[in-house]
């Protein structure tokens, strides 16, 4: 494999692999602190203003020393959208998830590829071919890969592994978000649905600005200070207990730095990064893979036994996830052979190639 090949191909596997295993680890100390009494309302507001001001010196320096494109008031009114859309998703996950329980959100979230999948065909970002042997084995492997998170999520079976020793990290017991089972479970499902809705338009959205304004990291920075008022708003109107807003040092204060820091700063920018380079279809068939990630830290971190039914699933999410990879790989060498044999213009790029290879073809061609 040349360098070329592995900067565009292996890396971003490698990134966003690691990228959803930090963000099922951090949603494992959210839950923890939610357990302890903190409000929705105020981790997310708390997790995307410490981004912001991790993000602001960063930001500052990097358009220093970088020749980077000028903002316009439209592409900052599209990141204020982005704000609204990705806050508006977090909030309703959240409160998803107190109506209903993490079981649903798990299931529904296994929707994001098939929900992006079909964003992304309405918006033209993906080619459909009826008789296409990589169209064939995209559609296929989003619906097994669905499949199989379903299966991780409802389907249990007998233990394989029994954990005997004592969980090296225990989540203390409540009759809260864990185990929620209400009257109230439909709105939790719709709400969880709505979130993932939005969150497949963030994904979208972020798209048609990076081609507009191919600079990630300051695009993340308005993302997270946009997000962090929405939260405010927000938070200040539906938390109206102003001793919840006074944090403690324990695990909320813990919470809170490693979620603004890895996930709202960090895993933003992976995100941006990735869809930049690989396109959101790419970026969101990684979403049941989490799945997989939090069985396998629940056995070696929380004393969780391993089932037939996980065993099960994740072997599914693997074969369908391997068969969109595969479709997507080789469409992506497909469009490249037809580009060396005849050069792009404007009007016959392929939708499917690079969007950052995209954005230095037009730099190159308007210099010419």
């Amino acid at each position: 494999m040349d360098r070329r090949s592995c900067s565009k191909d292996l890396l971003p596997f490698v990134v966003l692999v690691a990228n959803e295993c930090s963000n099922t680890g951090l949603f494992t100390l959210f839950k923890a602190a939610t357990l302890q009494g903190m409000s929705n309302f105020v981790f997310v507001t708390y997790a995307y203003a410490l981004a912001t001001i991790v993000l602001l010196p960063v930001s500052f320096f990097y358009r220093r020393s970088r020749v980077v494109p000028p903002l316009s008031f439209s592409i900052l009114s599209k990141i204020a959208l982005l704000g609204v859309i990705g806050c508006s998703s977090q909030i309703l996950g959240y409160v998803g998830i107190s109506y209903s329980s993490p079981t649903l959100s798990s299931a529904i979230s296994n929707l994001i590829p098939a929900f992006t999948f079909m964003l992304a065909i309405i918006c033209r970002m993906e080619k459909i071919v009826v008789k296409s042997r990589t169209t064939l084995a995209k559609v296929m492997g989003s619906i097994i890969s669905i499949s199989g998170g379903l299966i991780v999520t409802f389907y249990k079976g007998p233990s394989i592994i029994i954990a005997d020793n004592s969980p090296s990290f225990q989540l203390p017991q409540s009759n809260g978000i864990l185990i929620s089972v209400d009257t109230s479970w439909v709105i939790g499902g719709l709400l969880l649905t709505a979130c993932n809705i939005l969150l497949t338009l963030w994904f979208i959205v972020q798209v048609e600005i990076l081609r507009e304004f191919p600079d990630e990291l300051t695009m993340v920075f308005f993302y997270n200070m946009c997000a962090a008022i929405v939260a405010a708003t927000v938070g200040l109107f539906a938390e109206r207990n102003t001793s919840a807003w006074k944090i403690r040092p324990d695990i909320s204060l813990i919470s809170i730095v490693c979620t603004g820091i890895f996930n709202k700063f960090l895993s933003s920018l992976i995100y941006a990064w990735a869809i930049h380079l690989k396109g959101p279809v790419y970026v969101a068939m990684f979403k049941p893979i989490s799945i997989v990630i939090a069985v396998a830290m629940g056995v070696m971190f929380l004393g969780d036994n391993l089932h037939v039914g996980s065993i099960i699933g994740a072997t599914i999410i693997s074969i369908g996830f391997y068969t969109v990879m595969w479709g997507k790989a080789t469409e992506e060498k497909e469009e490249e052979n037809v580009g060396n044999q005849e050069s792009p213009t404007a009007e016959n790029v392929p939708l499917l190639r690079s969007y950052k290879t995209v954005n230095s073809e037009k730099k190159i061609h308007g210099s010419v």
